[in-house]
């Protein structure tokens, strides 16, 4: 019969006394009453005679592991007599050593501008590498107009084919749709007004001026700026940039360079496709709106001049550059571990739609200036 017995001294003393098993079962009826007896006397010294203790797994270490914690809890002793030398051996193996209080929750303002200050303070450091990075490109990019033999061409263009070549199939969907949607949208309103042939002229200045270009560069960001991304990435993880620091070779000029001016030259020409079937899928909305085909073209040749169409298409060789510069650093940003690949993909995505859009709002803020 496994039980606990309890005799106290005079001197706040308790004595606890173990006789047969402590395993799983016994266990669980003694642990209340052990912590019981000691919440209610607080002994200053706990002596636990164990030599009658037949058995013990580690239900049974874990109430004597109890007992060290609660007294020491309440600033006092305990001593265990009489354990033998293989339950001495599970007592050192499962202890978890001294256990610290926890800490105080911190006030929420103070956790709160604490977390703004880290928040901002990465921020800031982002934004410094991305300055410092954005210098080295350029000074390499000038490097290799004076010098164009240093330039990897046959990578270019095969970069140049996987970005541009590749992507005029969904640039010319995707500007197929937004022309028939944005004609079908406009010619609603234009209805009303019996105003139906100024949807030309709404949809290609808006493809020209703002669509084309913008919806052009989403496209390149999400399916070429997330590759250069992984592409880069996959090498960081497996120190293959490392290598190339090893043979001499500047990573920059060797991959960044290539991909920068690929997506730049390539930028202006998928643009091209979108607007050109953009016009496709809004002529094809005029045409089931009554209008013949020679009157669409008229309208837009009107509606549309080469300064709208060449201020649109400046966009492009900015925004190319964006995308790529970003996909490129957030690879060469990538770290360790079976997910880094993936989220440095997720940033560049993320951090070229954002700087697409406010390098746009700053075309419009100069062209409004300059009067186009």
């Amino acid at each position: 019969m496994s039980s606990i017995d309890y005799k106290i001294s005079d001197k706040g003393k308790l004595k606890l006394v173990i006789t047969g098993k402590l395993d799983a079962e016994t266990t669980g009826r003694l642990w209340p009453q052990a912590l019981r007896k000691i919440t209610e006397i607080k002994p200053q010294m706990l002596d636990v005679d164990a030599s009658d203790m037949e058995y013990c797994d580690g239900a049974g270490i874990a109430l004597l592991l109890e007992l060290k914690h609660t007294q020491e809890l309440n600033n006092s002793q305990i001593q265990i007599k009489g354990l033998r030398s293989e339950f001495e051996q599970l007592m050192t193996l499962f202890d978890p050593g001294k256990i610290s209080k926890p800490e105080r929750k911190r006030v929420s303002f103070t956790h709160f501008a604490e977390n703004v200050g880290k928040a901002t303070v990465k921020l800031l450091q982002d934004l410094r590498s991305q300055v410092s990075f954005t210098g080295e490109v350029f000074i390499k990019l000038l490097n290799t107009l004076i010098h164009p033999g240093n330039l990897r061409w046959r990578d270019t263009f095969l970069i140049a084919e996987k970005s541009g070549a590749d992507a005029i199939g969904i640039t010319a969907l995707f500007g197929f749709l937004i022309g028939l949607i944005l004609a079908f949208q406009s010619a609603v309103a234009m209805k009303t007004f019996g105003a139906e042939i100024y949807v030309a002229d709404l949809v290609v200045l808006s493809l020209f001026r703002e669509l084309g270009p913008l919806l052009t560069a989403f496209v390149l960001a999400s399916r070429s700026g997330s590759a250069f991304a992984a592409e880069i990435g996959t090498m960081k993880v497996n120190e293959e940039i490392d290598a190339l620091t090893t043979m001499g070779l500047d990573r920059v000029q060797f991959l960044v360079i290539p991909r920068v001016l690929a997506a730049v030259f390539v930028m202006p020409l998928l643009t091209m496709f979108n607007n050109l079937f953009g016009l496709i899928g809004c002529g094809l909305v005029m045409i089931s709106l009554g209008f013949a085909p020679i009157t669409f073209l008229n309208q837009i040749q009107q509606a549309a001049t080469l300064t709208d169409l060449f201020s649109g298409l400046v966009k492009t060789f900015v925004f190319g550059a964006l995308i790529a510069g970003i996909g490129c650093l957030r690879g060469l940003q990538t770290g360790t571990g079976a997910s880094a690949v993936g989220e440095s993909a997720t940033r560049a995505v993320v951090s070229s739609l954002v700087a697409i859009v406010v390098a746009d709002g700053v075309f419009a803020v100069v062209y409004y200036i300059v009067g186009i």
